[in-house]
Parts: structure tokens; C-alpha cells; sequence
């Protein structure tokens, strides 16, 4: 079987918006290059941990790779895809030069095509993501490996608004916590989450491939093998009364998502938000403290914003 690569150029902002697009009217992968991952870590309090000049990188914007099989017609999708895309500004992203271009990709290229834009990275101290399919020694004896197979659903730790996530992951947790991972994608934050002494972690995620991408991925890291994956939108019916919720989803979606998660956080439990662009950021935060949490640390990677907030105790 043959298959066919809509390269979509865009801004590094738009680029979690565009691989959802593409998943969900029938990609059955997608690849990221981000010229960010790169600056993030050169210019960050970890960029002594990228060795920037070992790896062929783009220097601006951000191209979204999505694969699609020869049984789907993708001229008739196109003009969809387009629309969709266009929209995008109306939601506060930027969608730079917006160009698509379509290759055709052979069935012995198909499954290294993408794997070329994947390399390990150091997040921090504690946690490394490693590709599945690259041989990788750890560093230090507090090294915490995560291995992704980042083909069918992004979120590979490498993109700005994760990595912000996995920061804030490691200021809050001290062990035996119950975490709930919302929009959980490959399911990074939820092995995290694991490798960081949470004890139990629930993840969710609307999109159907993600569920089953993200549970792959549980199933390749022995630590995570009890994190409890499955389709949801948001936390609507969710019951579980959490220590702390995680949610690296759009601005527009965390807003929605406020008022399940207050009622969800136990009184002194945390609230991480992450995938706030600066335009967004006041508007997020005056719904978030109208509601009652409180601001306890922002973080930022280059034009991302993520917030830890703190359901106060009641009387304190």
C-alpha cells in the first residue's frame, strides 16, 4: 500500500491545532518539526541538556507532517482541511504561511518516514523522552525514561506546551497522588506522572486514535502500566475526586473545562493548565480565579504560557 503526505507549513503556535485536524478527517500519523523545540531548549534553564548542533532542525515556524492511506481520497478532503485551518486565527492562533503540500510516500518509506524528526530529549533533570525505537543509556541514576512511539497522536514532550506541562508535573508531585490527565494525546504527562510517585492516573481524551496511541504507549513503559486510558470529553461524567488534574489542551478548551475541574480537585489539590498563548493568557486566568483557584506559579516556553493553580482549603 501506497501512502500520501499533506505537509502543512504553518506557525509553531497552530501546530497542535493542525495535527488534531488532521487526525480527525483520517490521518493515520502525524509528524512534527517545530523550529521552537530548539530555541526553547537553547534559551531555557535546560538547554545545556540539547546539543542544538547535532540535530538538523528547521530555523523558523513549524511544518505538521500528516500521513493518510491510498484508500483515502485526499483531494476530496483538502478543501475541508483548508477551511479548517483558516479558521484557526479566530481562535487567537497564528497560522504563518499556511502552505500545503502533498508527496507521495512509498510502503517501504512509510514507516520511517516520520521517525527522522523524533530524537531523545531531556525535559529536565528527571525525565528523558526517548523514541521506542532508538537505543538510549540513561545519563544519571534520576533519570526517568519515557518511551514514545509519537506516530499516531502528538504530544511527544518536545513541544513547548508539554514540556511546560511536565515542568509543572515535577514541582507538584511528591508521591501518592490520584492525577487526571485531560486531553492526554501520546500519554506523555500520564507516564510522567508515574515516574514521578503518583499512584493513581486516569487518562482521558476524546479522540479515539489518541486513546489507543496513548494506551500503546502506557503498555511500553512497565511504570505506567496501571494508568487507566479511555475515550471522554473532558471530565464530563468524571467523578473522581483528584489531587491534582492536568490539561495541555487549548485556551478555548480550558475554559470549558473549569468548572469540572473545580469540582474534581480536593481542597489543596492542583490544577495545571498548559497551551495558553499570550493573547489568551488574561482571559484564562480571570475564569480560573472568578471560580476560586489560586494562582501559585506561571511558566512559560517561548510564546506558551501554563499555569499551577491551588484549590484553597476551606477557612484558610
Amino acid at each position: 500500500m501506497r501512502w500520501t503526505e499533506l505537509k502543512v507549513t504553518t506557525a509553531s503556535e497552530a501546530v497542535e491545532a493542525v495535527s488534531n485536524i488532521m487526525m480527525e478527517v483520517g490521518a493515520s500519523g502525524v509528524a512534527i518539526e517545530d523550529a521552537l523545540d530548539i530555541e526553547n531548549f537553547v534559551g531555557d534553564a535546560y538547554g545545556e541538556l540539547l546539543d542544538a548542533e547535532t540535530i538538523d532542525h528547521i530555523s523558523e515556524g513549524a511544518m505538521v507532517m500528516a500521513y493518510f492511506p491510498e484508500t483515502i481520497f485526499l483531494p476530496e478532503l483538502l478543501p475541508t482541511i483548508k477551511e479548517r485551518i483558516a479558521k484557526l486565527p479566530e481562535y487567537g492562533l497564528a497560522i504563518g504561511e499556511n502552505k500545503l503540500e502533498i508527496n507521495e510516500v512509498a510502503e517501504d518509506d512509510w514507516a520511517t518516514a516520520w521517525k527522522k524528526y523524533y530524537h531523545p530529549v531531556n525535559i529536565s533533570r528527571y525525565l528523558t523522552v526517548v523514541p521506542n525505537w532508538v537505543d538510549y543509556e540513561v545519563k544519571n541514576p534520576d533519570e526517568k525514561i519515557i518511551k514514545l512511539d509519537p506516530g499516531m497522536a502528538f504530544g511527544t514532550g518536545t513541544h513547548p506546551t508539554t514540556m511546560v506541562s511536565l515542568h509543572a508535573l515535577e514541582i507538584v508531585l511528591r508521591g501518592g497522588e490520584t492525577v487526571l490527565d485531560v486531553g492526554t494525546g501520546s500519554g506523555v504527562l500520564s507516564i510522567a506522572s508515574k515516574h514521578l510517585g503518583a499512584d493513581k492516573v486516569y487518562a482521558y481524551d476524546l479522540d479515539e486514535v489518541a486513546v489507543a496511541s496513548a494506551q500503546e504507549n502506557m503498555d511500553m513503559n512497565p511504570v505506567a502500566s496501571d494508568v487507566q486510558v479511555s475515550a471522554n470529553d473532558l471530565l464530563n461524567g468524571v467523578s473522581i475526586q483528584a489531587d491534582v488534574v492536568v490539561a495541555n489542551i487549548l485556551a478555548e478548551i480550558i475554559l470549558r473545562l473549569i468548572p469540572d475541574a473545580w469540582n474534581i480537585v480536593k481542597p489543596g489539590g492542583k490544577f495545571i493548565v498548559s497551551g495558553i498563548i499570550q493573547d489568551k493568557k488574561e482571559e484564562v486566568m480571570d475564569a480560573l480565579k472568578e471560580i476560586g483557584f489560586t494562582v501559585s506559579e506561571i511558566l512559560q516556553q517561548g510564546d506558551w504560557f501554563g499555569i499551577i493553580l491551588t484549590k484553597p482549603v476551606e477557612g484558610e
